[in-house]
């Protein structure tokens, strides 16, 4: 009888387990942004971390964003050339951008700069108890190193992503134009008449979902880490990880959400 009920408790502890966190987690991001909408807000860390997170990941976002440009319109090509319809690349480059590979690469990119980031400079504040001096002198935690932080990755990662689709779109003319023989005005054509609205909304709403997602994962990772430096190694890879799970099963969702017919 053990045999059977061991692994089912196993499971249910799991499952029991798996339920505190999300709650736990939920009820941090509540507070974080109920921090928001209360003064005092800290507008020097907000432009801070607003910094950190747009201007500093410009690069590593915009070469991927570039060369993921470049391999699309190639892989793209190579396929259509099998049925004769060669003409649709530039369709193809500049929906997949938009609505998907813009919002996800970026978002991903910066999960594994920022998330890490904030995790591990969270966490070695509280590993060395500067939280608990924080709140010995009077100031929020959650209010001076959450609420900032998490609109600050609400408001960066749109800007980032706007950069990305235009790299992207960018790195598919050149290719289309300097190796695929299209016209560089028939291709940019092409790419503006086929390119709606909401394939853009889109992208920049996945943008800020994923953005707080990510703020949110290494704040609450860094914030709960116990341990000392192994703790806080433990908790800048949760914050990625997790940062980046949540961010591919949240492109699902709002896919489903905009596109499903």
């Amino acid at each position: 009888m053990n045999l059977v009920l061991n692994p089912l408790a196993a499971v249910g502890r799991g499952v029991i387990g798996g339920c505190r966190s999300v709650g736990a987690v939920a009820l941090f991001a509540l507070a974080g942004v109920s921090h928001l909408l209360r003064p005092p807000f800290y507008g020097r860390l907000f432009l801070r971390h607003l910094a950190e997170i747009a201007y500093f990941s410009l690069p590593v976002v915009a070469l991927t964003a570039v060369f993921t440009g470049m391999v699309l319109a190639l892989q793209s090509y190579t396929g259509f050339a099998r049925f004769n319809a060669e003409g649709a690349v530039a369709n193809v480059v500049v929906l997949s951008i938009t609505r998907e590979l813009g919002p996800v690469l970026a978002g991903l990119m910066v999960a594994g700069r920022i998330g890490a980031a904030f995790a591990a400079e969270i966490g070695t504040m509280r590993v060395t108890d500067q939280i608990d001096a924080l709140t010995t002198l009077s100031t929020n935690p959650m209010k001076y190193l959450v609420a900032p932080r998490l609109l600050a990755g609400v408001v960066a990662l749109p800007f980032l992503v706007v950069v990305a689709d235009i790299l992207g779109v960018m790195g598919g003319w050149l290719i289309g134009t300097t190796q695929l023989g299209f016209g560089s005005a028939a291709y940019l054509k092409a790419t503006m008449d086929f390119l709606q609205v909401s394939d853009v909304v889109s992208g920049l709403v996945k943008a800020a979902v994923f953005g707080f997602v990510i703020t949110l994962m290494g704040c609450w990772c860094g914030y709960h880490s116990r341990g000392g430096a192994q703790g806080v190694g433990a908790a800048t890879t949760a914050a990625v990880v997790s940062s980046s799970i949540l961010i591919l099963a949240l492109d699902y969702l709002l896919t489903a959400m905009f596109f499903a017919t």
